[in-house]
């Protein structure tokens, strides 16, 4: 099995999981998400470490021994992207299995077990038609003020959506022409999302445009910009704008 297909299945698995919990009816809303992120993180962790025994592993329900550190190979993963969202019912979450290299993520698998569907980097749809203007992906509970301005400079429409695989995703399915994120993430938030939208042919920067990295000591991620390149110069000089003001 490649480390593609791999990323595909466990994401995939991990989100059938992840609605057998949701579906038992045994947990009250405010436990349902601590034990959707368990069982789903128990299966992932277990897995990676048998079928990729010598590679690190960084997730965002596993406290990080620093092994991880001096290795090329890291799978990064988020067992419940957008975990008010799972907890709610709704469908705007995510599994996020991803494989940085050489602190780039190349390899990644993004499920949206809602949806049934998972979006890999070497199983993806052709790119939709793009609209002009934008439609620009914002929090549904918290939008940037910079994601407004760009939208209210390029013409654009905002879409609120809960999680950032969903979000990400959202761009890769045609859904969206961009996804600009300042507010703050981490390295699993956007490693597999970041792998998946690259090998759409999507642009994947920081907000200032340049590369994002990954297993770094600090897995803390400021922002991030997933668009169609048509788009790419216009955010990058409107955000740099703004920083500058």
């Amino acid at each position: 099995m490649t480390d593609a297909e791999l990323a595909a299945h466990l994401a995939t698995t991990a989100g059938e999981l992840l609605l057998s919990v949701r579906n038992s009816g045994v947990f009250s809303a405010g436990a349902l998400g601590k034990a959707g992120d368990q069982t789903a993180n128990q299966f992932l962790v277990h897995a990676l470490r048998d079928q990729r025994p010598d590679d690190g592993l960084l997730s965002e329900e596993m406290k990080c021994d620093g092994l991880r550190l001096a290795q090329r190979r890291v799978w990064i993963v988020d067992p419940v992207d957008g975990t008010r969202e799972y907890g709610e019912g709704r469908d705007d979450w995510a599994v996020h299995v991803g494989l940085a290299i050489d602190g780039v993520a190349a390899v990644g698998a993004v499920a949206l077990p809602g949806l049934g569907v998972t979006l890999s980097t070497d199983d993806l749809p052709p790119l939709a038609p793009i609209q002009s203007p934008p439609r620009i992906l914002v929090s549904r509970t918290r939008p940037a003020r910079e994601a407004i301005a760009v939208a209210e400079a390029l013409g654009g429409e905002l879409v609120p959506m809960g999680s950032a695989g969903a979000k990400a995703m959202a761009v890769v399915r045609g859904e969206a022409e961009i996804y600009l994120h300042l507010g703050g993430q981490y390295e699993w938030d956007n490693c597999a999302p970041a792998a998946v939208a690259r090998a759409a042919g999507l642009h994947v920067s920081r907000a200032d445009g340049t590369p994002l990295r990954y297993n770094r000591a600090d897995p803390y991620l400021p922002d991030l910009l997933i668009c169609r390149t048509e788009f790419a110069r216009p955010v990058l000089d409107l955000v740099a704008r703004m920083a500058s003001e």
